[in-house]
């Protein structure tokens, strides 16, 4: 398979509408039964849209995000990013990348951290794909069209596959969500900072930038 949409032979393909708005969502709901090494160059040669594997093996088809979201994102990865070079037991990542989870969903959230001992116990062969790799630490950022119940899923899901703190940031209303294993969500409005410790001791986030 050459890796468009055009180019991958399959039956009349059946697509869900998920979001209309900008970005606009489709769920691919009958994709090809792609091989590992075939999505992954699905992906790359799609580079256009978001593309992220449900556990159901559908494919989530997005646009860009606004440039609002964009700045919201950079501000989080680029913090994030400065806090883990400083501490040096991880590193942070963007939105790019693609993890598998224990459920076999693909995801690919707004910024990461990952430890150097989850790093570490990925197979060299996958640090060049898309590898099985929990990330310990997930953000993710609604864009103003995002749909806040399909987000929460997300957390929950990131949370049920091993995720160790997650942060759901809804710069549309202002609230901050925070999940953890065997804990309440806390719900934080009009929050000015946010605090990743225990699991990030010293990561500190300002809400401003974000909320304005």
């Amino acid at each position: 398979m050459s890796g468009t949409i055009a180019d991958v032979p399959m039956p009349i393909p059946e697509f869900e509408v998920v979001e209309e708005e900008t970005p606009f969502m489709l769920r691919w709901k009958n994709p090809p039964n792609f091989s590992r090494a075939e999505l992954v160059r699905f992906i790359e040669n799609n580079d256009e849209l978001e593309i992220e594997r449900e556990c159901d093996g559908s494919l989530l088809l997005s646009s860009g995000v606004t440039f609002k979201t964009t700045r919201d994102e950079t501000e989080v990865l680029v913090r994030l990013w400065l806090w883990a070079e400083k501490d040096g037991t991880g590193e942070a990542l963007g939105p790019t990348g693609r993890y598998e989870l224990p459920n076999r969903a693909w995801r690919g959230p707004e910024a990461v951290w990952i430890s150097r001992e989850r790093v570490g116990a990925v197979p060299a062969r996958e640090i060049r794909s898309v590898p099985h790799l929990v990330p310990d630490f997930v953000v993710e950022v609604r864009s103003k069209s995002n749909r806040l119940r399909r987000l929460k899923a997300k957390m929950e899901e990131y949370i049920a596959n091993g995720v160790r703190l997650g942060w759901l940031l809804d710069e549309k209303n202002k609230v901050a969500y925070v999940y953890r294993p065997g804990a309440e969500v806390q719900v934080l409005k009009h929050a000015t900072t946010l605090d990743a410790s225990p699991e990030l001791p010293g990561f500190i986030l300002d809400l401003t930038p974000i909320w304005a």
